[in-house]
Parts: structure tokens; sequence; C-alpha cells
């Protein structure tokens, strides 16, 4: 081999592996970043009841699958508090498993806890059933619940059987009250409770909730009920879009009038921060024996709207309410020292197929996309790099191979 060609071939190698060290770098150094993505988080805790066991017959749901990338944004996908770089420390007597503060305007996540734990949400996926409600039934739309309607484990508002109820006032009992008869009224009108349950699925990953399965209209627990903080942010940054919803959360105290022989029904906000904390939007408390005590509450404050989502927290040794209120304190603090956000809220469809319908009222943040133009290369521009780089290391073994059998025939 003539002895410039040799000087050249190694040169070429040299550089070649000094390559391939180069971009396998930025993967080793990853790793540790990698090994702190939440990894058991796939289905809620075990169950503390038989509320969650299928009917004779009927296979246990498996969990949902988790995303390869965090919806949301990569920072979404870790473990524990998710902060902004020096931000202040968290406000003490925080009893939630996980949590998630947006930017209701913005769709901004100001900072989360853990936010794609799956988790139960109790009532809190009443704001759900709420959405399909107000994108498939019109505002004065009568309806009659029937027996099982009225007869359902509580809480109740008080409908009775036979009795002529608009949409809207059984929106604010729902919401307001959390009326456990309200949302078996709404299934029935909406095709029955298996239908009610399959168009509260087909929205939640028509808007990109990936972790939301629900198994009851009511937040009552049931096979296979799965959600997280994002997914429940995301579903109440899409519902304080649209009138009615907001109108029912927003509202202190409300009458169903008297009808049909009965008396009237006064309903009173079951969230206590209403009419407490400052700029106050409303929102929705929920809780069960296996999801504890869930929450989500709005403010607004010096041109900001804000919300927190809270799952699997406890009322001791600070009311739930008054974690929520520090924790909305603690974003509001934040978007004034102009903290940079940690992720976005971020509606993702996934299949138009299974999309429930929707009305002309239906919301499309700026700057959205289809999830075909999302959807990221699984393999990666680093393993495309360090494929080509391998590949021409292989060439350039093969050419100095073949120039030493060359030079050893001559």
């Amino acid at each position: 081999m003539h002895p410039a060609f040799a000087r050249s071939l190694r040169a070429f190698a040299a550089t070649l592996a000094a390559a391939l060290v180069a971009v396998a770098a930025p993967v080793a150094l990853a790793a540790p970043a990698l090994a702190e993505q939440c990894t058991e988080h796939a289905a809620p805790p075990a169950p503390v009841d038989t509320s969650e066991k299928p009917k004779p017959g009927q296979p246990v749901p498996p969990p949902l699958p988790v995303p390869a990338q965090p919806v949301g944004g990569d920072l979404l996908g870790g473990c524990g508090p998710v902060l902004p770089p020096g931000a202040p420390a968290l406000p003490p007597g925080d009893t939630s498993a996980s949590w998630v503060l947006q930017d209701l305007d913005t769709g901004a996540v100001v900072a989360a806890k853990d936010p794609h734990a799956r988790e139960r949400p109790a009532s809190l996926i009443k704001t759900l059933l709420a959405l399909v409600v107000v994108t498939e039934l019109k505002p004065d739309q009568v309806i009659v619940p029937t027996k099982e309607d009225a007869e359902q484990e509580c809480t109740c508002v008080g409908i009775t059987a036979g009795g002529h109820y608009t949409v809207d006032q059984l929106l604010h009992g729902l919401l307001m009250h959390s009326g456990n008869d309200v949302a078996h009224a709404f299934a029935t009108a909406l095709g029955g409770v298996d239908a009610a349950v399959a168009k509260m699925n087909a929205l939640a990953a028509r808007i990109g909730a990936t972790d939301t399965r629900a198994a009851t209209p009511s937040g009552l627990d049931g096979p296979g009920m799965s959600t997280s903080a994002y997914d429940l942010s995301l579903v109440f940054h899409y519902a304080m879009k649209q009138p009615e919803f907001a109108k029912a959360v927003a509202t202190k105290a409300y009458t169903i009038p008297a009808i049909d022989g009965k008396p009237p029904i006064p309903v009173f906000n079951d969230n206590k921060l209403l009419g407490v904390y400052p700029g106050f939007l409303g929102g929705k408390t929920g809780f069960t024996d296996d999801a504890r005590h869930t929450y989500v509450g709005g403010a607004e404050r010096d041109g900001h709207r804000l919300a927190i989502v809270m799952m699997r927290a406890e009322q001791r040794p600070t009311k739930v309410v008054d974690q929520a209120a520090k924790l909305l304190d603690y974003g509001f603090a934040l978007e004034k020292n102009g903290a940079q956000p940690v992720g976005q809220i971020a509606y993702r469809p996934l299949s138009t197929d299974s999309a429930a319908p929707m009305s002309d009222k239906e919301v499309t943040p700026a700057g959205a996309t289809t999830a075909a133009a999302e959807k990221p290369d699984p393999f990666g521009t680093t393993g495309w790099v360090l494929t080509v780089v391998v590949l021409l290391i292989i060439i350039a073994g093969f050419v100095i191979s073949y120039q030493r059998k060359r030079n050893a025939r001559a």
C-alpha cells in the first residue's frame, strides 16, 4: 500500500472514530435523565375495595399504553416536582400525589408534580362528561329522568323520575353539586351508560388525553378507570372555553325551579374557594375511597388565569382547598417573576375516526398540529447518524483489508 494512501485511510478512520464518540456522547449523557422517567405509573394504585371488580365474564381492562414521548413536553415525563430553573421552594402542606399548575390562556404548564402519574379522577371525570354534554346537547333541551337515574348512589342533586329539566339546569347540578343522579340522567340522554362512557373516552382520545379511560359517567370507581393531573388539566382548559361550562362552575348558588308539582331544588357549589379566593373562576371537587380527594380550580389575577389540578390528596393536616390556594399563589408568583414554563397543555388528536361528535364551538389552540405532523421519528436523528457513521467505518475497514491483501500479493 502506498504510504500516503495508508496515512489517509488511518486519518479517515480516526476521524470517523472521533465522530462516533461525539455523537454517542449525548446519548450516554442522556441516559441518567431517561432513568429518571416514571416507569411504574401505567395504572393507578391497587384499589382498596371491590368497586373496580369487572362484571362476571368480563376481563380486567389492561393499563393504557404509555406514550413514547411525554405529552406536553419531555420535562412532564419526570417524577416528583417539575419546576422552572431558580424556582422558590414549594409551599408546605401539599398532600397530593400529583398536580399540575397551568396558564388557562396560553396553556403553559407553570409547574407540576408527577403530572402523568395514572390516578383515579373521582367526580373530576364529570368535567369530561360535561364537555360531551355541551357539544352534543342544546342548553334548552328537556331531559326526563328515569327511575334508575333518580336512584343513583349519591352525592345527588335530588331530581325526580318523570320530572322535566333542561340541560342547562342539570349542568348546574352536575358541576356545582356533583350530582350522580344528574350524571346518570345525562348518560341516559346520550344513549345509555355504555354509550356515554364511549363518547367520553372518544373525546378524551380526540383532544389528546392519553392517560384517561372513563369507566363510569359519574366518577364512581369502575374497572380500568384512569386519568392524570395533566389530562384533567387539558380537559379543564378545553372546557373553560365553553360558555355553558364556565358559567356553571362559577355559580355559587342556583335553584332548579319547581315543575310538574315538584318543589324547587336549591343547588350550592361544593367548591369552597368560590367567593373566598380572590378572582376565583370555579372548578370541581371529587372523592372516592380509591381515588381519595381530587380537585380542580381556576383563578384570575393581574391579567393571568391559572388553574390547579390535584390528585389523590388528603384533607389532613390541611384542607385540600387550602392546599390548592397555596399552589395557585405559588403559580401566580412564578408568572409574575417571568418563570419559564416547564411544559405545554397541547391538544393532540390521536384519530379522527374515534372522535366524539364536536360542534362548531370546538376550540383549536393556535399552533396546534395534527398527530401525523407531530409524531416523532422513533429511531431519532442520533440513531440515523450513528448508523451512517458505523456504515462508513465498515466500508473503510473493507478498503484497508483489500489494500493489505493486494499489497501482500504484490
